[in-house]
C-alpha cells in the first residue's frame, strides 16, 4: 500500500523551492549544459542538426549535479530527527521512500525540460530528427531517475549530506566506467570473462549512449528501470534499520 504517498510527494517537492535550492540547481544545470554544449561540444562548428553534444555531457552533469540533489532526501531527515516524526504519520514506510523519490525524480525532470529552447534552436537552424532528440530526452530522464535511486539508497545510510554526496558519487562513477574499455582491460586479469561481460553490462555510459543515438532497445529501458526499483527498494530496507537510530 502506498498510503499518504501524494502528501510525502507535494511536501518534498515544495521544499526544494521553499529556498534557493531549486533555483541554484536549475541555474547551475542550464548553465553548464550551454557550456558543454556551446563551448566543449563546438555546436555551431559543428553543422550539424542534432542535440548528441549536448546529450554526451549528460552522464558527467549527473555525476555531480544529482548526488547534490539526493544527499539531502534522507541525512537531513535523520540529522534533524524529522525522520522519526514522519515515520510516525499516517503513511506508509514504502509511501514516504517513493513520495521522496519521486519528487526528486520530478524536479531534476523539470531541469531537464527547461533545455526545450535548445530543442527549438535546433529545429529553428535545420531540420533534425526529434524521434532521436525525444529518445535522448527519455533516456537522460531514465539515468537521471537511476543516479537518483542510487542517491537516496546512499542518503538514508548516513546523517551527513556530505558524506552521502561523496559516496553516491563514486558509486554513480563506478556504474558509469563500468564499460570503458581500459577498465574492462583492468579488470580481465584478475575476473573471468562472463564476469567482465556482466560488470560491462552496468555501464550507464553504454546505455545511455545507445538511447541518445535514438536507438531504444527495451534491455536498456529495463536496466534503468531495474536500478531505479533496487535502490528505491534497498532505500526503503535502509530506511527501516536506521530509524530507531
Amino acid at each position: 500500500m502506498m498510503k499518504g504517498l501524494l502528501p510525502v510527494f507535494r511536501r518534498e517537492l515544495s521544499g526544494y523551492f521553499t529556498t534557493p535550492v531549486a533555483l541554484v540547481f536549475i541555474v547551475i544545470f542550464l548553465f553548464l549544459s550551454g557550456v558543454f554544449t556551446f563551448q566543449l561540444g563546438k555546436f555551431f562548428e559543428r553543422g550539424q542538426a542534432d542535440l548528441v553534444v549536448f546529450f554526451n555531457f549528460h552522464p558527467w552533469l549527473y555525476l555531480f549535479l544529482i548526488p547534490a540533489v539526493s544527499m539531502r532526501l534522507w541525512a537531513e531527515e535523520r540529522k534533524t530527527g524529522t525522520i522519526e516524526l514522519l515515520l510516525t504519520l499516517p503513511i506508509s514506510l514504502s509511501a514516504a521512500v517513493v513520495g521522496k523519490f519521486l519528487a526528486a525524480w520530478a524536479f531534476a525532470g523539470l531541469a531537464l525540460a527547461l533545455t526545450f529552447p535548445l530543442w527549438i534552436t535546433t529545429n529553428y537552424l535545420g531540420n533534425p530528427d526529434n524521434g532521436v532528440i525525444f529518445a535522448g530526452y527519455v533516456g537522460s530522464f531514465l539515468m537521471a531517475g537511476a543516479f537518483l535511486a542510487i542517491g537516496s539508497c546512499i542518503s538514508a545510510t548516513t546523517k551527513s549530506q556530505v558524506i552521502a554526496f561523496i559516496v553516491s558519487v563514486v558509486i554513480c562513477l563506478l556504474f558509469m566506467l563500468a564499460g570503458l574499455k581500459d577498465v574492462q582491460a583492468f579488470v580481465s586479469g584478475w575476473l573471468p570473462l562472463s564476469a567482465v561481460q556482466v560488470l560491462g553490462g552496468f555501464s550507464f555510459l553504454s546505455r545511455f549512449d545507445a538511447i541518445s543515438r535514438g536507438v531504444l532497445d527495451l534491455r536498456d529501458l529495463i536496466f534503468f528501470g531495474s536500478v531505479i526499483i533496487v535502490f528505491v527498494a534497498a532505500t526503503g530496507v535502509v530506511v527501516n534499520m536506521k530509524k530507531a537510530e
